[in-house]
Order: structure tokens, then C-alpha cells, then sequence
């Protein structure tokens, strides 16, 4: 699936799923999986133990306990946000006179 049209920095909206209706910034794109990482969308708790050696004063390098993880959300589950229109959106692409070829919203035909 390489060649999508998210990236990072993005705002979108999770469509399906537990966290439905979510907004977040996209925060990691992996084209080939096609999964992105979006801020605060699809915790998870995390049991980690201490680990690492100690030091003189007897602190550890990493502290254990239960970590608040972001998992990866597949590309077809979220919808990026317009920032003209405010809603979710298809994305479309256009060439300009100059022709470079950009992203626009399928909504409003704003510049993405």
C-alpha cells in the first residue's frame, strides 16, 4: 500500500472502532503496513518491568509499572480533517497551472 495519502502532522478523525470519533495528529506513517500512529487514538496499558543496572545512588534507568501505550490504527479506519471546512474528507489530488500536483479536499476543493 504504498503511496498514502496521510502524513504525518495530519490531522484526522478515527471512523470505526472503540475510539470513533477521536481527533488527533498523526504521529508515525508505515506506508508498506498500512497503519498510522495517531496521538491519543487506541491506548493501551502496558505491564513493564524495572529494568536496567543501578547506579551509585541507587536509582534505575527505567522504572516499571503500568505504561499508557498508543497503538497503530489501520489507514482505512481514519479520515483526515480539512482545515478550511473542518470536517472529515476524502482526499483528492489536482495539478496546478504550474504543475505540481497537491491534495485537496473533497468537500470544498480547499488545498489539503
Amino acid at each position: 500500500m504504498p503511496g498514502v495519502d496521510i502524513r504525518k502532522d495530519d490531522e484526522v478523525r478515527v471512523m470505526t472502532g472503540k475510539d470513533r470519533g477521536h481527533s488527533g495528529r498523526v504521529i508515525r506513517v508505515l506506508p508498506r503496513d498500512g497503519k498510522i500512529l495517531v496521538d491519543g487514538a487506541a491506548r493501551a496499558k502496558k505491564h513493564q518491568r524495572t529494568t536496567g543496572k543501578r547506579s551509585t545512588s541507587g536509582a534505575q534507568l527505567q522504572q516499571g509499572g503500568i505504561i499508557d501505550t498508543e497503538l497503530y490504527i489501520d489507514i482505512s479506519n481514519v479520515q483526515i480533517v480539512c482545515k478550511s471546512c473542518g470536517q472529515p474528507t476524502r482526499v483528492g489530488h489536482k495539478v496546478d497551472a504550474d504543475g505540481n500536483k497537491g491534495r485537496i479536499c473533497r468537500k470544498c476543493e480547499a488545498p489539503l
